[in-house]
């Protein structure tokens, strides 16, 4: 059968340039839809991420084109350097070094963007955009310090971004955000979303290593880049902490307003002394609207071994969200790796390409319209429990100067533990707050930090009990 009557018998995703990838015989006078409608992918990055895609379309190809109508052509890819040995096979006619060659041609109608960082990766997106090609990211650091620009160069031109791949990997929270929840009013969220900081927690709580060890191993394993701050220092997070609040409140997030706190100084001992008090710790995001602005913040936190995400291990990501119709949701799944991230950003190619079929009407939902400024909280305004550890002299006196600075400061005391010094001149006390504002909070650790009893800065971990 010459090559031109075979394509008249195959349902199939193609890549331009190759055969018909893994083709299913299906005779066309068994199927029931017309011809799937051809659209041409152009995509920039062929790293992890990259790799899955191609992936994906490759062992996918068929049951896509069957399954939606529509015939995905991977027309262009963008490499750093074309002579490097990949993960995947592409044809070499289709390879570029230069993302110009992506961007232009006219054959490209959806723009994946997985090269990363903010520039030239805007330029590219908006370019794209004025040129009326849809454009799909995984780039939340974009997203989070640009994102403004970004999406108002999609209103502009009338053109889709999907973003679903920025956010928790092949956990769909955006689209359920997006989508499952727009009717309701969503009052607040909780989540972990950074695999890196889970797993290091996840070690140091059930081995009882210290920071510096479980960051060691989690780089061993691939699970920590070999300069982990982005990571480590909570950066990360706050990224995608702002991409989840522009969905969840309607709002135009100011990155930098947004406290980020990482989890460097977290010891072993404050996890043993959290889970006697009956906490585990965890780098949360949390986002809530309140009635003067928006809290959104990301730090390490004290929650109770019986909240919904005190069991969320290792690598895993979760988001938990409250709805004012719906109640609570938990979304929890891989928030990384090549496949589900790779899934993520599928779903929203797919998505996109059969909105093309259906004609403008179909795209204009997507354009969103332009959210709200809404304050956001300084930290100092937070109203929160704490745990504070102290590293003071073994002598009389000390505790009550502690609680005496803490009452002058509108601070009441919940609990107090005093640590065996075990034959060491300093003692650790734990100490658990009721609700009390930060900016009191921090006025008195100043001043119990400057004493001759302090030994070292007090450990401040605020305490999540939202349920």
């Amino acid at each position: 059968m010459a090559k031109l009557g075979l394509r008249r018998y195959l349902g199939v995703v193609e890549i331009a340039g190759s055969n018909p990838v893994a083709p299913i015989l299906i005779k066309k006078e068994k199927m029931n839809h017309s011809e799937p409608k051809e659209i041409g992918i152009g995509l920039i990055g062929l790293g992890t991420v990259g790799s899955g895609v191609v992936k994906t379309l490759q062992a996918r190809a068929s049951s896509i084109a069957r399954e939606t109508g529509v015939k995905l052509v991977l027309r262009r890819v963008c490499v750093r350097s074309l002579n490097k040995k990949r993960a995947v096979k592409v044809p070499k006619n289709i390879l570029t070094a230069r993302p110009e060659t992506v961007i232009d041609d006219p054959q490209v109608e959806i723009l994946i963007e997985l090269a990363g960082g903010i520039h030239p990766a805007k330029e590219w997106i908006e370019k794209a955009f004025a040129l009326k090609k849809h454009v799909v990211t995984a780039n939340k650091a974009l997203l989070a310090e640009k994102g403004k620009s970004v999406y108002l160069a999609a209103r502009v031109h009338r053109r889709r971004l999907g973003f679903e791949a920025s956010v928790c990997g092949g956990i769909p929270i955006l689209r359920a955000i997006r989508e499952g929840l727009a009717s309701d009013n969503v009052t607040h969220f909780l989540g972990i979303v950074n695999g890196t900081c889970n797993y290091i927690l996840t070690e140091m709580s059930q081995k009882g290593l210290s920071f510096s060890k479980s960051l060691s191993e989690a780089q061993q394993k691939g699970y920590a880049e070999a300069n982990p701050a982005l990571d480590v220092d909570g950066v990360d997070s706050a990224h995608k902490l702002a991409v989840l609040s522009r969905l969840a409140f309607q709002a135009e997030v100011d990155f930098k307003k947004i406290y980020v706190e990482g989890i460097r100084r977290i010891t072993a001992a404050d996890i043993v002394y959290a889970k006697e008090l009956g906490y585990v710790i965890k780098l949360l995001v949390i986002g809530k609207k309140k009635e003067k602005g928006l809290e959104l913040r990301v730090h390490p936190t004290l929650l109770p071994l019986d909240h919904p995400l005190s069991s969320v291990r290792g690598v895993y990501n979760a988001v938990y969200v409250h709805g004012d119709h719906t109640g609570d949701l938990l979304f929890y799944g891989r928030g990384a790796g090549m496949m589900p991230t790779a899934s993520a950003v599928m779903s929203d190619v797919i998505e996109i390409a059969q909105d093309m079929t259906k004609g403008l009407d179909a795209m204009r939902s997507s354009w969103g319209n332009e959210p709200s400024a809404m304050k956001i909280l300084p930290i100092g305004d937070l109203v929160s429990k704490y745990y504070l550890r102290f590293q003071v002299k073994d002598k009389p006196g000390v505790l009550g100067s502690i609680a005496k600075i803490l009452g002058d400061n509108k601070i009441s005391i919940l609990s107090v533990h005093q640590k065996d010094s075990l034959g060491s001149r300093s003692v650790p006390v734990v100490i658990l707050t009721y609700e009390a504002k930060e900016s009191d909070i921090r006025r008195a650790l100043q001043k119990i930090d400057s004493s001759p009893d302090t030994q070292e800065k007090t450990q401040l971990i605020r305490v999540e009990a939202l349920i």
